[in-house]
């Protein structure tokens, strides 16, 4: 990208890994940015169309790039690419993206609140890591409205993040399965990956953590490289597995 702008991360892979490569339908990937979310499930999952989000042109324009990469061939022609402010209601919105159109949602949004982090000075870096008070909110009412009835949602946040996705899920999406991420086993998670469903009444859940690397260590434990490579999901993923 850009000097300025925001790389695309870690989260973005681990977000892509929470839809199952047994999973059908649409996919939409909301503030994708230059797309590594979304691309990375389309890599893997070849069930799914993806459509890619964003209201920022340069990144739009990455994220076309990205898709259209020759690597990226066998997978291309199942993602598109649309330029559209997702927090602003109207017209153009629901043009762009139709209203219950979606089988699956996934949602890297901003993390930190204001008062939490000095945002840089630099509007599209700082609009990639600042959330305004009730954005989540705002964030997750876009995808029940692009969600068909029992669509999914595919969500990270920060570890500390719980009261608010549950409070942003609330009236909209059920059967919440939480499961965090710890950059060591003796470490706070750092990451929540969240899946729910449209209209569910079944209650949350807690399932097993992912462990990314061992004590004292940099690298990636087996299960952690094998979802980060794009070579498994977390559907199988099982208690002191990664």
């Amino acid at each position: 990208p850009a000097r300025g702008r925001h790389r695309a991360g870690l989260d973005a892979i681990l977000l892509a890994a929470t839809v199952p490569t047994t999973a059908r339908g649409r996919l939409v990937d909301l503030g994708a940015g230059v797309g590594t979310a979304g691309l990375a499930v389309a890599a893997r999952v070849p069930g799914v169309a993806v459509t890619l989000a964003e209201r920022d042109g340069e990144a739009v324009r990455l994220a076309r790039a990205n898709a259209a990469r020759p690597e990226n061939a066998g997978f291309g022609g199942r993602v598109a690419v649309v330029e559209v402010d997702l927090l602003r209601r109207g017209a153009a919105r629901d043009a762009a993206l139709p209203r219950e159109s979606f089988d699956h949602a996934i949602v890297n949004p901003p993390f930190y609140a204001p008062r939490e982090v000095r945002a840089s000075p630099n509007t599209a870096r700082a609009e990639a890591h600042v959330l305004a008070d009730g954005d989540l909110d705002a964030w997750l009412r876009v995808a029940a409205s692009v969600l068909a009835p029992k669509g999914r949602l595919h969500l990270i946040f920060r570890g500390d993040g719980l009261s608010e996705i549950l409070a942003a899920c609330a009236g909209r999406f059920g059967d919440v399965a939480l499961r965090p991420v710890h950059p060591r086993a003796d470490a706070p998670a750092h990451r929540l990956l969240v899946t729910a469903t449209k209209g569910s009444r079944a209650r949350p859940s807690l399932l097993p953590g992912v462990v990314l690397h061992p004590a004292g260590s940099d690298l990636y434990l087996p299960a952690a490289d094998a979802i980060l490579r794009g070579r498994a999901d977390l559907s199988g993923l099982s208690a002191g597995t990664a």
